[in-house]
């Protein structure tokens, strides 16, 4: 698939040990190479995927063509448990339960044990509680207590109040695995796959037995040893997955606002990473995938229980295959690989330039933008237009140097993080030399006051294509509502756009959430009519952002939905 999109070199990935099969199987059948380290040499791949974090030296020495799976810091702030409660605790007290209420009340052990005792001694409605360890996974160590006189444990763990009246689908309690892709911090973006999983316990649900895991867990790897896994279960059939599409069937049957469910889904996504943003470093040549649990009760209303860092991507059934085959696809949609990317350092690019060995010009790759050497610092550094499949255009000629150093001499220079598509074919090939801090082989030995400007032999036999350079994977544009089955959810529209950049407004965006949740709360018992007579002065004052409403299969825009409103 890649060589017929780009007609070039095939793109290449590299994977760590451990990386999960899925994603091999998924890059071979589209085309691209493994990356071979006794044939290539170590800059030559576009994709590094590893399940684990990569160290900093990665980051610091990363290409405009390279992309990896993860961002320079790991997102501990929600991922590991006790972090997740402080962040949510400090957020519950700056903007309310009534918007935070979506985690039920925790306490981190041992610190917290005397406020926990206080409230265990005086809960009436709440008996029951789940003990979880902070840093472990897959269920491991996860146990269920009515008396504290069961509460052992010996590592630091969470106590949470034990959500007992989940929605049961007939008789067995569930979970939702919804996949989250950060595609950056600043400004904050963030994709959620339409696509996820459904993950059963595989007996039935029964607050008699606390001790039983395969009724009070959905975690596979705990529910695929249970002696009813392989059995036809009623309605839930063998396994214990459903995808996401199986489950709206499911609930078309059922008297609930869906659209305010998913978009209740969707809010706690949004409100969960919001406040933890300045704590993680933005690279734009990274994406992360998450993995959010959420319990839905038996009154519809969604929980969240944890966020997981790297989430399994295993294929143990065939609600997997068909889940995660796809979502590798569009993650990898998500990275922006263009023509340019298969070239890497082969070639054009190897030939052509150059490191600087000044200390001083090294592009801080590592902040996610790459500076421009200043004017005055460096001869000529702009090639002519030449086609990027040759081997030796490459090389800057004299007459190019002169010519692009006279009309650049006055230029203004750029900051690093502009981009004026009106100005992108004009500055295509200024984008490789200034953003990459490259200096051509050439230049070394001219300067713009000794040459004379000579137009070139080939320019008008030959039209070369000038293809952008652009090192930055990610402008600042307003990003595309969906990719794939990757539906835009954070910003969704002009407000929470422009509060989302530099510095995060989250007073705004908080606030922006709120009305929107209210439009969609009050659409639900509006007639046909109202719904199409505001759904219309809606699309009259719709913004550029055309934003969808996750969770629907055929997702309706956001304005549509707020029938009581006039859009968002």
């Amino acid at each position: 698939m890649a060589e017929r999109e780009y007609g070039f070199a095939p793109l290449v990935f590299r994977l760590h040990g451990g990386a999960p099969q899925v994603v091999r199987e998924v890059l071979l059948e589209r085309g691209w190479e493994e990356f071979d380290e006794e044939k290539q040499e170590e800059g030559d791949w576009n994709l590094y995927w590893r399940t684990s974090g990569f160290r900093n030296s990665h980051f610091e020495n990363i290409l405009p063509w390279q992309r990896l799976n993860h961002h320079p810091n790991k997102v501990t702030h929600v991922t590991r448990k006790d972090y997740l409660v402080r962040h949510l605790r400090r957020m519950k007290t700056a903007f309310g339960a009534t918007l935070y209420g979506f985690s039920p009340s925790t306490f981190i052990l041992p610190s917290e044990y005397i406020k926990f005792l206080g409230v265990y001694t005086q809960s009436h409605s709440s008996r029951y509680w789940i003990c979880k360890p902070v840093d472990l996974s897959r269920g491991r160590g996860i146990f269920l207590f009515e008396d504290i006189k069961d509460l052992v444990y010996d590592s630091s763990v969470i106590i949470q109040r034990y959500i007992s009246n989940p929605l049961l689908i007939s008789g067995y309690k569930f979970d939702l695995r919804i996949y989250v892709c950060i595609k950056s911090f600043s400004p904050l973006v963030i994709y959620m796959h339409q696509e996820g999983l459904v993950r059963f316990a595989t007996e039935k649900y029964t607050l008699a037995s606390l001790h039983n895991l395969y009724s009070h867990l959905t975690n596979t790897s705990i529910n695929r040893f249970g002696l009813c896994y392989a059995m036809d279960k009623e309605r839930v059939g063998r396994g214990c997955k459903w995808t996401l599409s199986k489950f709206r069937c499911f609930l078309h049957k059922q008297d609930v606002n869906e659209l305010l469910l998913w978009h209740k889904i969707s809010n706690i996504v949004t409100l969960t990473l919001l406040k933890g943003v300045p704590c993680i470093t933005s690279s734009p040549n990274c994406l992360e995938l998450l993995g959010f649990d959420i319990l839905i009760d038996s009154s519809y209303k969604p929980w969240l229980l944890e966020v997981n860092h790297s989430p399994a991507l295993s294929m143990n059934c065939a609600a997997d295959v068909a889940v995660k085959k796809g979502l590798i696809g569009d993650f990898i949609d998500l990275m922006n690989y263009s023509t340019i990317d298969s070239f890497r350092q082969k070639g054009h690019l190897r030939k052509k330039y150059t490191r600087s060995g000044s200390k001083d010009l090294q592009p801080k790759v590592f902040q996610g933008t790459l500076h421009a050497t200043p004017l005055r610092e460096r001869s000529c550094t702009r090639s002519i237009s030449t086609s990027l499949g040759s081997r030796d255009s490459g090389l800057c000629s004299v007459n190019a140097s002169a010519r692009n150093s006279t009309v650049h001499a006055n230029r203004p220079i750029s900051k690093p993080n502009s981009y004026d598509k009106s100005t992108e074919k004009e500055t295509a090939v200024e984008v490789e030399s200034d953003d990459l801090n490259l200096t051509p082989i050439s230049s070394a030995r001219n300067t713009p006051s000794s040459v004379c400007k000579l137009p070139s032999l080939y320019e008008n036999k030959l039209k070369s294509q000038i293809y952008d350079w652009d090192c930055r994977t990610q402008d600042r544009g307003v990003p595309a509502c969906r990719v794939g089955d990757f539906i835009l959810t954070f910003p969704f529209n002009e407000a929470t756009w422009k509060a989302s950049q530099e510095k995060l407004d989250v007073k705004v965006i908080v606030n922006e959430v709120q009305k929107l949740t209210n439009r969609l709360a009050s659409s639900f018992n509006v007639n046909e009519k109202m719904k199409r007579d505001s759904s219309q002065s809606g699309r009259k004052v719709r913004d550029k952002f055309e934003a969808l409403l996750w969770g629907p299969k055929d997702p309706p825009l956001l304005s549509e939905c707020c029938f009581s409103g006039s859009g968002v």
